[in-house]
């Protein structure tokens, strides 16, 4: 029997049919419908340009697509809120996100799902195969690894690579902060946040947090508190324990929320309606856990003056989809070989923008379907790309 999802009148048969054959094809950018033009995309006339490159490489950035070309790479240890369901399954998700380069920033991409979750076998994968794309956006893979293969990517290519199930997300929340705060009329760099969650959004959100100039930012993990006394954190979280929780707590949710501005929910994790309760009046929940998040926003806004999800069911959806084609277009038309914190901050400022003069508590970020955001996004990256060189 075909049931019908939360999600208006969407069937599960209307989802399957969407799906076959896939969501993505090849189109050509001339057509071949001539002898003449069969010889020039191909042979004989395909031989004078790949002689070319030969001599000298930086020809292929002008003559074939892999300057533009994103790669979308997992291993699908870590999708959506599936988890672990390997890289078969994984697939369905990277043509999607492929889908959406191509709809926000105009940049073909091709999904690449890695039948491995070893860490050299990844690196050496995307070294070996870097003369074919442009860029590398790393997708659904679990943390702490995630960690390390995003740094040694960067390392080993001499192009942008971003792990957006980090950075995204941390771009976005910042952007959405920078809206909250302004709605409120508070001074961000004043607010008390809490970060629920310690794996790859958690920290990347806190870092851009810190980064973007609020000081106190207090992050649990599932045991608690970070802090610099605990004993049974990797190095990622001690990293973080360090720079973070300026007031010293220790703990768990019960500690941490008791007078805090922001409830950041980045976990699966569910917080009792008593313990936003506890948060300071007039605050901000972003419960981003999707597709049920940490608490219901009907039951959040009784208590906090702002309330956003990962869901596009409620308002102010923090949505990747606001952040990571615009990143990637302003990187690359920079011609830049990092995606650096001041690229990243630019961007969260640039969503900002393009809802900053129709804020409203239940309007802090733009939607995900406004064409300016990718735009303005590209703009603002490309010109910090500029000034960081």
């Amino acid at each position: 029997m075909v049931s019908e999802l939360q999600h208006g009148e969407i069937t599960d048969a209307e989802i399957f049919e969407a799906h076959v054959g896939g969501k993505l094809s090849i189109g050509l950018t001339a057509p071949l419908d001539t002898q003449r033009a069969l010889s020039i995309a191909y042979t004989p006339g395909v031989a004078q340009v790949s002689r070319a490159i030969a001599a000298d490489h930086a020809l292929a950035a002008r003559y074939t697509w892999s300057n533009r070309l994103v790669a979308v790479v997992s291993d699908g240890s870590a999708v959506l809120g599936l988890g672990d369901i390997g890289p078969a399954a994984s697939l369905p998700v990277m043509e999607g996100k492929c889908g959406l380069f191509k709809q926000f920033a105009g940049l073909d991409a091709i999904p690449i799902v890695l039948d491995t979750k070893d860490p050299d076998e990844i690196v050496e994968t995307l070294v070996r195969l870097r003369p074919t794309f442009g860029a590398v956006n790393l997708e659904d893979i679990s943390a702490p690894r995630c960690f390390e293969i995003e740094r040694r990517v960067v390392e080993a290519l001499d192009c942008p690579v971003m792990h957006d199930d980090q950075h995204g997300t941390a771009i976005v929340v910042l952007a959405a902060m920078m809206g909250a705060a302004k709605v409120l009329g508070r001074d961000m760099a004043t607010l008390k946040v809490v970060v629920s969650g310690a794996g790859a959004a958690g920290v990347a959100c806190s870092n851009l947090l810190l980064a973007s100039g609020i000081s106190d930012v207090t992050v649990l993990d599932s045991r608690g508190i970070l802090h610099v006394d605990r004993g049974d954190m990797n190095n990622v979280k001690a990293d973080l324990a360090r720079r973070s929780n300026p007031r010293g707590l220790v703990g768990g949710m019960v500690k941490a929320l008791v007078g805090a501005d922001v409830f950041l929910g980045l976990s699966a994790g569910v917080v009792p309606e008593e313990l936003i309760a506890s948060m300071a009046p007039g605050g901000i929940v972003f419960a981003l856990s999707n597709p049920d998040p940490e608490i219901s926003p009907e039951i959040a806004a009784k208590y906090a003056a702002v309330v956003a999800t990962g869901r596009s069911d409620f308002p102010n959806q923090i949505n990747n989809v606001l952040a990571f084609p615009g990143v990637f277009r302003g990187a690359l038309d920079a011609g830049a070989r990092r995606i650096t914190q001041q690229m990243k901050v630019a961007a969260a400022e640039a969503i900002f923008s393009v809802v900053s003069d129709d804020l409203a508590p239940d309007r802090i970020v733009p939607s995900p379907l406004d064409l300016r955001v990718g735009e303005a996004v590209a703009s603002a990256v490309a010109h910090a790309a500029d000034i960081s060189v």
